[in-house]
């Protein structure tokens, strides 16, 4: 199993609530949900039983439903179901796909109280109405996000865990990285982007170098996610495979919000709040919002009619972009990797920040001013809260801008601090090229394989 940054936070959980709540892994499919799950079960409990809702029987559903009212013989069979003797306060019972059996979320509730066990869920589209209506969402319930590996935890699954090390001393010290590493660190960061961060992929290519293989792992994913669009979308099912499709076209526009015109021309906001809400809540998309007035708290001038629609995998962005085709040879990942091919890179670029930063735990938001005067125009790609050192550590709202070719101008991030000021925190464009910092300007550039620092 990969090394993963979620799993510090699941010792967390069961250290400081010692069995008062129970942990949800929420997740895209095929992100590594049940594997972390197991392994934790495995290494920190004396025993662990997992209940698989996509394969437990009807009979097991009944059973379960029939013996709510009897915690201590419920107990007994879902040991028994298992053929897994768990013991108390040193066992571990894991919900796997919880999404599939509401009622077992509900009831968790009840379990809890009974403390005699800890208990571990994972699930996808845990939100969405189909799978909360008629249950009362349990208060004794913390939630972590698994997202797809960023690129420190790509780094450590290719073995390159004294070079992640650096990136971060680097970051820290704000201190350049030397030119033989920088330039590592680089290509591996577009590797990591053709690649992406599934774990399915990320161990074909860590065992392979086959990016053909690569390829068709990922688009495997993709027809999952095409089939759960059918199956679990709802009356919203034709909106949300629209969107879906019309995403790499979106991004690899130079005005990257998603305009519902393309795909409809009498297409009204409104009427796709639940489709961008689907993905979303699915992980498949990174949904990022313009702030109007940005100031900490960005949510607070949240405008949902502007958004832009990233993909949650950078690398299944890719085989999404070529799925008129059949597979995606090597060959073209070569010369994507090289540069040979007419692909608009910062689509990929953008798509992969946007990646590191939600990995990291921000909300996505961005800012937008449109005039008729383009002096007066500007756009900042994104929006994170951040201590700001010259506010005595208060938080401050930091612009990141980012940049796909070396020779870039900074105009927009000129203008925003002009207009807001004393709210701008440090400033930040992450580039292809080494670190700098402008103390006079209160400005660091950061190589794009630092994203995942912010």
């Amino acid at each position: 199993m990969f090394k993963r940054k979620v799993y510090n936070e699941m010792l967390r959980w069961k250290s400081e609530s010692t069995g008062e709540s129970a942990l949800l892994i929420e997740g895209a499919r095929r992100v590594g949900k049940s594997t972390i799950a197991e392994e934790f079960g495995r290494s920190e409990y004396r025993s662990y039983a997992l209940f698989d809702f996509s394969k437990v029987t009807d009979a097991f559903r009944e059973t379960f439903l029939d013996l709510r009212s009897d915690i201590d013989a419920l107990a007994m069979y879902l040991q028994t179901y298992a053929n897994v003797r768990l013991y108390e306060r040193e066992s571990l019972v894991i919900f796997d796909e919880v999404q599939l059996f509401p009622q077992a979320r509900e009831f968790l509730k009840h379990l809890v109280a009974d403390g005699r066990f800890d208990y571990l869920e994972t699930g996808s589209l845990v939100s969405i109405k189909e799978n909360v209506k008629d249950i009362v969402i349990p208060s004794e319930e913390d939630a972590l996000s698994l997202d797809p590996l960023d690129f420190e935890e790509f780094l450590l699954a290719m073995g390159e865990e004294l070079l992640a090390d650096a990136i971060r001393d680097s970051f820290a010290c704000v201190r350049p990285l030397p030119e033989d590493l920088h330039r590592k660190a680089e290509r591996l960061f577009r590797e990591y982007m053709l690649v992406g961060g599934m774990p399915q992929a990320v161990a074909e290519y860590v065992s392979s170098r086959d990016m053909e293989a690569v390829d068709r792992r990922k688009r495997r994913i993709l027809r999952l996610y095409r089939d759960d669009i059918v199956k679990y979308a709802g009356n919203d099912k034709a909106r949300v495979q629209s969107v879906f499709a019309g995403i790499p076209g979106q991004l690899s526009k130079h005005e990257k919000r998603f305009t519902l015109a393309s795909i409809d021309k009498d297409a009204r906001s409104r009427e796709y709040d639940g489709a961008f809400f689907w993905l979303d809540d699915a992980r498949i998309a990174n949904v990022c919002y313009n702030s109007t007035d940005p100031t900490v708290g960005l949510a607070l001038n949240e405008d949902n009619a502007t958004l832009k629609c990233y993909m949650a995998d950078t690398g299944l962005l890719i085989s999404h972009a070529f799925a008129s085709n059949r597979a995606t040879p090597n060959s073209v990942y070569r010369d994507i990797l090289f540069g040979k091919i007419d692909l608009n890179e910062g689509m990929l670029v953008e798509n992969a920040v946007a990646q590191q930063l939600h990995a990291s735990g921000h909300r996505l938001f961005f800012y937008s001013q449109y005039s008729a005067v383009a002096a007066d125009r500007m756009e900042i790609d994104f929006l994170i809260e951040r201590e700001y050192e010259n506010a005595a550590m208060r938080m401050r709202v930091s612009p990141v801008e980012v940049k796909s070719a070396k020779r870039y101008g900074t105009s927009s991030l000129s203008k925003y601090k002009a207009k807001f000021a004393k709210r701008v925190g440090t400033q930040y464009v992450l580039h292809p090229r080494p670190m700098r910092h402008d103390v006079d300007a209160e400005r660091v550039c950061l190589p794009l394989y630092m994203a995942h620092l912010l």
